[in-house]
């Protein structure tokens, strides 16, 4: 993904009385939130001159590219101030796992309130790596391998097979079968997007220029 560089004004950024203003990093597709951290001036500046990620250790009192060492970098995609201009918020491209010690690819893993399926939209993200994963380590008797092993051709004739069960779906006063029609069709239109190297975030960025 290409960035248009832009010079940002740091100067609008209210640090704290320590030098730093906290950042929320959130994945750019799914919006899965993933890290707190800190950034100071310096933090800042690089990371809006080079369009990657810089933040601020509080422990080793050091600034540094994220990810620079692991190779887990974060692309800057858009940066969000709040309204009293004391809080940022990234939507990056994350290129591996953000806490790789533990190999999850968000910092907040551990879910201690609702369902796993507590998430709304940020399951495209996540169903996107899931997919991903399983094209490129194939497994045995698994569908979506199944799916990738006969083509686009298969795969695009069960969006269509899925899609025509939706609109009958739709025909009943039942929400579930619904419920269960889209999740098939969304599924495999997923997998397509896949087969054909279609990110959802391109999908969405169509979607926004046809809204404008």
């Amino acid at each position: 993904m290409a960035i248009k560089q832009e010079i940002i004004d740091i100067g609008k950024f209210k640090f704290g009385k320590d030098g730093l203003i906290p950042v929320v990093v959130q994945d750019y597709e799914s919006g899965e939130v993933l890290m707190l951290v800190y950034m100071n001036a310096e933090a800042a500046e690089k990371t809006f001159a080079t369009g990657y990620a810089h933040y601020y250790s509080r422990s080793k009192k050091t600034v540094t590219k994220y990810g620079e060492t692991l190779g887990n970098t974060q692309k800057v995609c858009a940066a969000f101030l709040d309204h009293d201009s004391d809080t940022l918020l990234l939507k990056v491209k994350q290129r591996a796992k953000a806490d790789m010690e533990n190999n999850t690819y968000t910092c907040f893993p551990q879910q201690i309130k609702g369902a796993y399926n507590d998430i709304g939209g940020e399951m495209f993200g996540r169903l996107q790596r899931i997919i991903a994963d399983v094209k490129a380590n194939p497994e045995d008797g698994a569908y979506t391998s199944f799916l990738f092993a006969r083509g686009v051709d298969r795969i695009g004739k069960k969006v269509g097979e899925e899609a025509v069960e939706l609109v009958i779906a739709a025909k009943n006063a039942e929400k579930v079968g619904v419920v269960n029609e889209a999740a098939d069709l969304l599924y495999h239109v997923m997998v397509l997007l896949n087969a054909k190297e279609v990110k959802i975030s391109e999908v969405c960025a169509e979607l926004c220029k046809r809204n404008r």
